[in-house]
């Protein structure tokens, strides 16, 4: 039973190893673009949601 054990978590280690070989882990410049692209995009977003955020807050005033 422990000999079974240990081979399990051997086989288990070893297909570990082996899925992190197949592993692609991007470049430094692929990096730093998409850091890029998700900074940009959130000043967008933080933009564009304040400005609708202060109209909403005007429209709401003039019914009110």
């Amino acid at each position: 039973m422990f000999r079974k054990l240990m081979n399990s978590i051997r086989e288990f280690f070893g297909d570990v190893s082996g899925e992190l070989k197949k592993v692609s882990f991007p470049t430094r410049a692929e990096t730093v673009g998409s850091t890029t692209v998700v900074i940009v995009f959130c000043i967008i977003m933080s933009l564009y949601l304040s400005f609708i955020d202060s109209f909403l807050v005007w429209a709401v005033s003039k019914i009110l």
